[in-house]
């Protein structure tokens, strides 16, 4: 808690911005927070240059060199990434040129500016032996009753289908906000209940899937979920009071 409290009161870090995000008790700085202090500290600029010895776009590898410049005079401070299809989630499979650039850049800002936790775009993924794909298993449709098909009902397929999220949550120790918020925006509904039982259910194994292949990614995906949520409502509350 201590180091958090640095963070954010030193380098001006927030957290409903996007700067941080907490994954698996660890705390990761962003690329956008790493810019924000950057531009907060006034930096000269920012040199960028692709190694061609360690490049194979064939192979999707990719290497650059970053280097900050924190005053007209300083020597500058260098840092490398690099990024193949192997230390990637496989979220951002075919992007490896692009998350090699922002690796490098941001070890060479947290080097200039004495940033000393990692930030999340350097992790690679953490993936886990991949079991065999398990078909996706359809309940039986309901009969008609006037619901959406994921409220609880005679059959007890909807109840199924809630106790299977909840049991992923659980198994993969999600927060039961942050998944909610991720449901009503994967289904484009305002509510999670105006949402048909086939989008629930397919988000359900969409959340399964991705939880099984790469958890790190998903819990990147549902904090992005929750700060745009957070942005809208500040837009928002800004527009209404503006209108008194």
């Amino acid at each position: 808690m201590n180091a958090l409290e640095e963070l954010t009161n030193k380098h001006q870090l927030r957290l409903p911005s996007g700067d941080l995000i907490l994954l698996d008790t660890k705390w990761y700085v962003t690329n956008s927070g790493l810019l924000g202090i950057a531009c907060r500290k006034r930096c000269r600029g920012i040199q960028v240059q692709a190694l061609k010895q360690f490049c194979d776009a064939a192979k999707s590898r990719w290497a650059f060199k970053a280097t900050v410049f924190t005053s007209s005079t300083c020597c500058g401070f260098c840092g490398f990434g690099d990024a193949d299809p192997s230390n990637v989630s496989p979220v951002v499979r075919g992007a490896e040129m692009r998350v090699a650039e922002t690796r490098a850049v941001n070890r060479a800002l947290r080097k200039a500016y004495g940033i000393g936790i990692c930030s999340v775009e350097e992790i690679g993924s953490f993936d886990r032996p991949s079991a065999p794909q398990r078909p996706v298993r359809k309940l039986p449709p309901e009969p008609s009753n006037g619901s959406n098909g994921h409220e609880s009902s005679g059959t007890g397929n909807g109840t199924r289908v809630r106790d299977r999220l909840c049991q992923l949550i659980r198994q993969h120790r999600l927060d039961a906000e942050l998944v909610k918020s991720y449901a009503v925006d994967f289904c484009g509904a305002k509510t999670l209940r105006d949402a048909s039982r086939e989008q629930v259910e397919n988000f359900v194994a969409h959340l399964a899937d991705w939880a099984e292949k790469d958890r790190n990614a998903l819990l990147c995906q549902l904090n992005r979920v929750q700060h745009e949520t957070l942005r809208f409502r500040s837009s928002s509350s800004q527009r209404l009071t503006g209108c008194w």
